[in-house]
């Protein structure tokens, strides 16, 4: 999918152009497109839209990379609406959808309950969002290819975003929608390094970096592929995606106190996941209830319990929040069991001509895994050091949060400082604010964010509306 870069000329000739906000989101992933959307559907003043992203086509970012159809969300339907204030908007498009329903007739006459294919929910947000932008003749939506490399104060309240273009633009407000960043490529690269590693390697075998969906992502679309020879997962934790429920788990969650500590909170957690499985629930329905409550517990932790929660749990709280549906999971846990994919926990180091140097959980030693292909498809954290973000530190427009994964933010994603105030006209959407806001890495609370970010901006431009 392509946004040719979309103007509206009535809008232009009837205002000119110093006279109109001037908006710009920074990438044109989810988060980006939503943030559009929202804007579009939310702020009904006139206004000027810019969407910067070096990439020529809109894809889903980096957790919806893939372009292949058997590649399968691992949410349903039924959250995945980008409207509000209607749940079901994702699942009346697929019914009005001739094609899809003749392929999943057994779905009749919803949907809301199944895992689609990532590129048909990409489809559907971006036919929303050239939905939105049809019904908004008073505004102007330009697409720039540049990326920005910095964003400072200028002009008074204004900010002006650097490039390599001729002419830096100045604007109003300004969206961060860069998601995890750019995905990584093979780690191997060089002409000559994949046909020595083809002698090195006895059989046919590639490495996968990571323990969530894409690595299970990978691991299925090669197989799918014809591909037969040895899989090696490295995952530093071990953990890979728990299972979904073969029918919707209805989220359930302990009414009493919740408590403030980590371990309290764990065995809290693990009572709960009991006492529900007792009650002939499940320990999904529990993890589903917990999301209501995660932002709350996370604000209460202590800053030392934040870093023990980051370096010994996410990767046992991201693999049950992160699940699978079903039938991936039975194909992922046969594939284990078979022999020919094997996971190995340990930390994945420099890559060589033959494979990577791997040092195994609980060893000192370093070993090398021979392969001929290694492919990374970790969602890594935010590069701090990256000239954009360090842009924003300096000019005292963002500051890391605690943990060092990206921007510290508020539930609208405003990056706020260590005195606590928000910084006007700036937003950080989706997964750069995941060290302040758990589980805005998530498709539902994404749409959330960017409704309430566009609500703001909305405010702005009609002041009596703080008081409705």
């Amino acid at each position: 999918m392509t946004v040719q870069g979309l103007f509206s000329a009535k809008a232009a000739a009837a205002a000119k152009p110093s006279a109109i906000p001037r908006i710009a989101i920074v990438g044109r992933g989810f988060s980006g497109m939503m943030t559009a959307i929202a804007l579009m559907k939310t702020v009904r003043t006139p206004f000027h839209l810019q969407l910067f992203d070096p990439n020529s086509s809109v894809s889903g970012g980096q957790a919806l990379s893939s372009a292949r159809r058997s590649a399968i969300l691992n949410t349903r339907v039924r959250d995945l609406s980008v409207s509000t204030g209607d749940a079901d908007d994702f699942n009346d498009w697929l019914c009005s959808n001739a094609e899809f329903r003749a392929a999943v007739p057994a779905a009749i006459p919803g949907f809301r309950q199944i895992f689609v294919p990532k590129e048909i929910f990409s489809d559907y947000v971006y036919q929303r969002f050239s939905e939105a932008l049809a019904t908004r003749k008073d505004i102007t939506v330009q697409v720039s290819h540049e990326p920005v490399v910095a964003i400072r104060r200028s002009h008074g309240h204004r900010f002006l975003l650097e490039h390599a273009g001729p002419a830096n633009p100045l604007f109003d407000t300004v969206f961060l929608a860069t998601g995890y960043g750019l995905p990584q490529a093979d780690l191997l690269s060089g002409e000559g390094a994949p046909v020595r590693a083809q002698r090195l390697v006895g059989r046919p075998h590639t490495i996968l970096l990571g323990s969530g969906i894409r690595v299970v992502d990978q691991l299925l679309q090669l197989r799918d592929e014809g591909y037969g020879g040895q899989i090696t997962i490295v995952s530093k934790h071990g953990f890979l995606p728990q299972s979904h429920t073969p029918n919707s788990a209805e989220p359930v969650f302990p009414a009493e106190e919740l408590p403030k500590d980590l371990p309290d909170i764990l065995r809290f957690i693990r009572n709960a996941c009991r006492e529900a499985e007792e009650a002939g629930r499940s320990w999904q329905s529990v993890m589903n209830g917990l999301r209501k409550h995660a932002r709350s517990l996370w604000r209460a932790l202590p800053g030392r319990q934040k870093q023990q929660f980051n370096r010994h749990l996410r990767a046992i709280y991201d693999s049950h929040r992160n699940r699978l549906p079903e039938a991936m999971y039975l194909r992922l846990k046969r594939e284990l069991a078979g022999g020919n994919t094997v996971l190995r926990r340990g930390i994945a180091g420099r890559q060589g001509l033959s494979g990577i140097f791997f040092t195994p959980a609980g060893s000192a030693a370093e070993e090398v895994i021979h392969a001929e292909r290694v492919i990374d498809c970790r969602c890594r954290a935010a590069d701090l050091e990256a000239p954009l973000l360090q842009s924003l530190f300096a000019a005292g427009l963002a500051m890391p949060d605690e943990l060092g994964l990206g921007i510290a933010v508020n539930q609208r994603g405003e990056p706020y400082l260590e005195d606590g105030s928000a910084v006007d006209g700036i937003f950080a959407i989706g997964p750069l604010g995941l060290g302040s806001l758990p589980d805005i890495d998530l498709v539902p609370e994404i749409v959330s964010q960017a409704y309430a970010a566009a609500e703001e901006v909305a405010a702005r431009a009609f002041p009596q509306c703080r008081a409705m």
